[in-house]
């Protein structure tokens, strides 16, 4: 339990300190940063076991660094794009493919009742949910494992992945590019970042709310 909650500790610290943490990693790795939030947007979008890895914040925080010549945006940028894109893809297949395997009645993750909800979710809403969820930390890691579990098309899952995925990277980089060195911001970055992320979580929260009062 200690051990938990010093890794959630830690999470935190990482979360809140992204402008310390990043600038530390573009010291010590260099043009290998790219590499490294490639990865981190890819695993968050692409590793259904993955879903507390930064994304809104991180990507603010990285236009932030491109605005002070860190990154090149025209690099950035579309290579963010394929790391969503090609995570969401990754997700959809293990959730297609694997999902019905893991969506056992006794599995304590994955329950089958999951399925059915999922199911009517995209009848209702549509491939468009995709688009939605990438602006909903946790959901968006859930999403596409989700479609595919429900037999998504893949066609029309790639459409709304593509869309969804240049929208969500392109908003948040370019929000960092313009907004992130204004003095304002600049020094209050931490009250920044905690304003993203509880932004990001509000519209899963309504939700949930929303559910609970249903019920009662």
């Amino acid at each position: 339990m200690a051990n938990m909650l010093a890794v959630l500790q830690h999470l935190v610290g990482v979360f809140l300190h992204l402008d310390v943490h990043l600038s530390t990693v573009i010291q010590n790795y260099g043009v290998w940063t790219y590499v490294i939030l490639f990865l981190i947007i890819f695993c968050e979008t692409g590793l259904v076991v993955a879903p507390i890895l930064p994304g809104d914040s991180l990507l603010f925080a990285a236009g932030t660094f491109a605005a002070r010549g860190d990154f090149e945006p025209y690099l950035l940028i579309p290579l963010l794009i394929v790391g969503a894109i090609s995570g969401d893809a990754l997700n959809y297949s293990v959730g297609r493919y694997l999902g019905p395997k893991v969506l056992k009645e006794h599995s304590r993750i994955f329950r089958r009742e999951y399925l059915d909800k999922t199911q009517k979710f995209y009848e209702k809403y549509g491939g468009k949910t995709i688009v939605f969820a990438r602006f909903v930390p946790i959901v968006r890691t859930f999403a596409p494992f989700m479609a595919g579990v429900g037999k998504m098309k893949y066609s029309h899952f790639a459409v709304y992945n593509v869309v969804g995925g240049i929208v969500w990277i392109v908003s948040f980089v370019l929000a960092g590019l313009f907004f992130g060195n204004i003095p304002a911001v600049k020094h209050n970055f931490t009250w920044v970042i905690m304003a993203i992320i509880i932004l990001s979580i509000m519209p899963a929260v309504v939700e949930t709310v929303r559910e609970r009062c249903k019920a009662c």
